[in-house]
């Protein structure tokens, strides 16, 4: 998106929905060209990329904020760009090892193994931390010249009005250099971290847990298993597992901009191409409570270097719901965003999982019922509520709690269902 649609979204969407920040694509300087993961290749530190110039992005930023939304910025530290030569999108010229930052030679990890330096074997910690991840020159950032390069582009980033990061391709990086570089980062920034854990590597997400939270990639897995494969099972007691970041450490999400292009991911995904059975795992991951949720907005595509639209998602007839997909406004997702902001703290409580449908309460606030499968259901569950009618905060529908407890709902065919206390 623009700078100024994000600014416009924060103000008339997010902000009334009860988004608590939105994560914006790198607002560096990168590469040219169309797909969608130029962003991720650094040209250099100027805040100008395809998304807007430095004055665009301050104005987004003192827009959203006074809309009561944080901007989380994604910040690609690991690396520089990945081809031999170029000019950025600012007019930056770059060549392999030599960047305006400045970056020169010395700066760079040159790890001596594989063509070009490349990582090949997974299963070295070597040579994930210190060769190149494809073709992308691999910054060392064991040095201190670099941390406080790294460090002075997050503090200008601060210093316009950004109040966290997600710290990209950080398994890359020895988790000790990632705490070092932080540390000279000034505020008190939310900072969470990409750390590609599925088990079985030397890297390990816990590692990392000390500089803040870490996303978990298990959870876009289970995902699959339960909404995808119907093994709806697979979500009882997953966060007492061994290997799962606790709770309070851990970003959890369906997909995100790697994993619905199949990237980062093995097997199966679930993505905005699965309708109705995307809406209902995004609900589950908002309104249980393991983890900070992040909600995928996408635009459609085809193939998996596909860049963004030329439309803007502001404009009708080729933006949300065409052109761009914008799943945060759908009414599942944005309606828990609001059920989950209301239930934040509260126990999980009477949970159930029969056939196709899932249920639980959130203490004495909330109770969800998710039906996965093909038919209508009418239940009767035991719910820790206060007596009274209830509207489903997703339908508007209405629904009874008895003097014992006892909820009466019908829920429709692949839909969810939400209540909360006084609502």
């Amino acid at each position: 998106w623009h700078w100024p649609d994000i600014a416009a979204e924060c103000e008339n969407v997010l902000g009334p929905a009860g988004y608590a920040a939105v994560q914006v694509s790198p607002p560096n300087e990168h590469i040219t060209g169309p797909s969608w993961w130029t962003r991720y290749q650094p040209v250099s530190y100027l805040i100008e990329s395809r998304s807007g110039n430095r004055e665009q992005f301050a104005a987004m930023l003192r827009r959203c904020e006074a809309a009561g939304v944080a901007v989380y910025a994604d910040a690609v530290t690991n690396h520089m760009a990945g081809f031999p030569s170029g000019v950025g999108v600012a007019g930056s010229e770059y060549a392999e090892y030599d960047y305006p930052v400045p970056y020169s030679y010395d700066d760079f990890h040159h790890c001596g193994r594989n063509e070009d330096d490349r990582i090949e074997n997974y299963q070295d910690l070597y040579e994930v931390q210190h060769c190149q991840l494809g073709t992308l020159d691999d910054l060392d950032t064991g040095k201190p010249q670099v941390q406080e390069k790294i460090a002075a582009y997050l503090n200008d980033l601060v210093g316009l009005g950004v109040a966290g990061f997600r710290m990209d391709a950080v398994k890359h990086v020895w988790h000790d250099e990632v705490a070092e570089i932080l540390a000279r980062v000034e505020g008190e920034p939310f900072v969470y971290q990409e750390v590609i854990d599925r088990g079985g590597e030397p890297i390990n997400s816990m590692d990392y847990v000390d500089s803040g939270l870490v996303t978990e990639f298990k959870y876009s897995r289970l995902i699959v298993e339960a909404f995808e494969n119907g093994k709806l099972d697979a979500l009882g007691d997953f966060w007492d597992q061994p290997g799962w970041l606790p709770g309070d450490k851990a970003i959890v999400f369906v997909d995100n901009h790697d994993v619905q292009r199949g990237h980062a991911a093995s097997g199966e995904i679930v993505n905005y191409k699965d309708g109705a059975g995307y809406d209902l795992a995004v609900a589950f991951m908002l309104s249980h409570p393991y983890g900070y949720p992040m909600v995928m907005s996408s635009y459609a595509f085809e193939d998996d270097q596909q860049g963004p639209p030329e439309s803007s998602p502001l404009d009708a007839g080729s933006g949300c719901g065409s052109a761009w997909i914008c799943e945060h406004r759908r009414e599942t997702i944005a309606s828990l965003v609001g059920f989950r902001k209301a239930a934040h703290g509260e126990n999980l409580v009477h949970w159930q999982i029969s056939g196709g449908v899932v249920s639980f309460g959130r203490g004495d606030v909330g109770h969800v019922v998710i039906n996965t499968g093909a038919e209508p259901v009418s239940l009767e569950l035991a719910t820790d509520l206060p007596a009274g009618d209830y509207t489903d905060l997703v339908s508007g529908g209405r629904a009874s709690v008895d003097a014992d407890g006892l909820l009466r709902v019908t829920v429709d065919a692949r839909r969810a269902f939400a209540i909360v206390s006084g609502g």
